[in-house]
């Protein structure tokens, strides 16, 4: 291929290299093959020469050329679109995973400069119709001599270099494990979670079966499965797998089946087993899979889905790259205070509620109250502009323009609660309405808590996990509860049903199982001011309730 800046009465046939003034015919786009009359046009303007590419004897066009690559690099399930600008893009037909050949990916790449492929990655989800490669031709045209090594390539390959597999339906049971005070309304969301992800992967649960945690009763459960002919049974414990002889493998021997594997590389997902039970398989799942977000069963579950044989040296495989979130508990974890560039750290908002009309406090809006010669909502307020926090949103209802002005200089969202004579739980439910879609979890403080710190805050942050079943983070004293209360967005559904003047109680009484608690060393987390009497004795004793 010839490219180079051509005398106009040399360039017919050539490709514009840039987009040129033609005079009466306006722009001349890049690509535009010039003809006479475009070299007439652009001879107008005064130019004598122009940057064009012209094609060899050698040489086949960038569309052309996409599309043969394009043919020779697809396999099942996927499609190609029509090249434009020397570039075609391959589809997936239905949903499922694809596969790359990896190596023969690797040497289409190295044939020329000219000719490149990207996919996405092997074995990742894709849907119907989601693009899974690209094929680009980088100038205007390649040589023959480089599609024909294109070609002896993949016909010497032994698979293509793009596939999908699909999702196939197949037969699945879930036993749900319980120990004395396992909620059904944990299994039911548990259950409710697998369910989303087999539905996501054209699957659905066929049996449930529940049983008390012992090897006894799950051996049961799981013939009674396998005699269902189930393809696969999966099996969430009411307390997590710790060593190939705990209850579940226990369980799964006396069923006279087989533990393949224990453990694997992925972190949410470690303490996954894998074991047979006739022709069924059976997945002792980890107590990450109660919750939505992406965790080593995945991968596993995908795979088993689309019939990719999974085995323990597939699970040790899976290190690269199976560190899907960050651990609070590390020395130095990797996510500092600046956020940037971490994705995988929870996003967490608060809720400071400051909708009330403290009634006990007679015609006095507590929250205007000094304390220590301030308003006790702005001592709560900087708390929370210190705190790690990633936003923060204020609900407003009572005198809500005084309240305002109290923290005009801060950088706090707010909303008002036109409903908030019914009660605090209005608020609650408006904050989480409002946050839920975009946070993690939601940090509940109180208005009328001024001795509360940013301290205490920073550690019930540090602390939030839901993959770990910290999904709740209470402070406590002596084993009492206090506020403030972080709760994931995850429970965003029971919040919606709360009502009164209770908060989120009956939430927190209903989900123990979720509940992690931090022990402090202060009255803080309990001094809230709703009389005037209260406000005195706070008043009185000066810090003597701080930390």
């Amino acid at each position: 291929m010839i490219f180079d800046r051509l005398p106009l009465e040399d360039a017919e046939g050539a490709i514009l290299a840039h987009a040129v003034d033609a005079g009466p015919l306006g722009l001349l786009k890049k690509g535009h093959i010039l003809d006479q009359s475009s070299l007439a046009a652009i001879r107008g303007t005064g130019e004598t020469t122009i940057l064009a590419a012209k094609l060899e004897e050698s040489d086949v066009g960038e569309n052309t050329a996409a599309d043969q690559i394009a043919r020779l690099s697809l396999g099942p399930n996927v499609a190609k679109s029509d090249a434009f600008t020397g570039r075609s893009n391959l589809i997936a037909e239905t949903s499922g995973l694809l596969r790359i050949n990896r190596q023969a990916l690797l040497d289409l790449n190295r044939i020329d400069p000219s000719i490149t492929l990207a996919t996405l990655k092997d074995l990742e989800k894709v849907d119907k119709g989601q693009m899974v490669a690209t094929i680009k031709i980088i100038p205007f045209a390649t040589e023959k001599a480089n599609l024909a090594k294109a070609a002896l390539l993949t016909e010497e390959a032994k698979k293509p270099i793009v596939e999908l597999v699909p999702f196939k339906r197949q037969k699945i049971g879930v036993i749900s494990t319980k120990l004395p005070g396992t909620a059904e309304k944990l299994i039911a969301k548990s259950e409710k979670v697998l369910e989303q992800r087999l539905l996501a992967c054209g699957n659905r649960i066929d049996f449930r079966l529940e049983c008390a945690h012992h090897e006894d009763h799950v051996a049961r459960a799981i013939s009674a499965l396998r005699d269902k002919e189930c393809d696969l049974i999966l099996i969430f414990g009411a307390s997590a797998i710790t060593d190939p002889r705990d209850i579940i493998p226990r369980g799964l021997e006396q069923a006279d089946g087989k533990m393949e594997h224990f453990g694997m590389p992925v972190d949410p997902g470690n303490l996954l087993m894998l074991g047979t039970s006739g022709t069924s398989t059976v997945v002792g799942l980890p107590g990450c899979t109660r919750s939505p977000k992406l965790n080593g069963f995945d991968w596993v579950l995908q795979r088993l889905l689309c019939q990719i044989p999974v085995t323990g040296s597939d699970i040790m495989a899976m290190g690269e790259g199976g560190l899907l979130k960050e651990i609070t508990s590390r020395p130095q974890p990797r996510h500092q205070k600046s956020r940037e560039g971490d994705m995988e750290k929870p996003k967490i908002a608060v809720l400071l509620l400051a909708a009330g009309q403290s009634r006990r406090m007679g015609p006095q809006n507590k929250l205007l109250a000094l304390v220590d010669g301030k308003p006790m909502l702005r001592h709560v307020a900087e708390a929370i502009s210190k705190s790690d926090a990633d936003h923060t949103l204020m609900i407003t209802g009572h005198d809500a323009d005084n309240v305002l002005k109290t923290i005009w200089d801060l950088d706090i969202a707010s909303a008002q609660n036109p409903d908030y004579a019914e009660g605090i739980s209005t608020s609650v439910k408006l904050g989480f309405k409002i946050l839920s879609s975009d946070y993690d979890g939601i940090l509940v403080c109180l208005g009328d808590m001024p001795f509360v710190t940013s301290d205490i805050l920073n550690k019930m942050i540090a602390a939030f996990d839901p993959v770990e079943k910290r999904a709740i983070i209470a402070p406590v004293l002596n084993g009492k509860r206090g506020n403030p209360v972080l709760i994931s967005t995850d429970l965003n559904d029971d919040i919606q049903s709360i009502s009164g003047d209770i908060g989120a109680k009956a939430l927190i009484a209903e989900n123990e199982d979720l509940v992690h608690t931090i022990e402090f060393d202060s009255t803080s987390i309990f001094t809230d001011i709703d009389t005037p009497q209260s406000l005195e004795q706070v008043t009185g004793q000066n810090a003597a309730g701080k930390e």
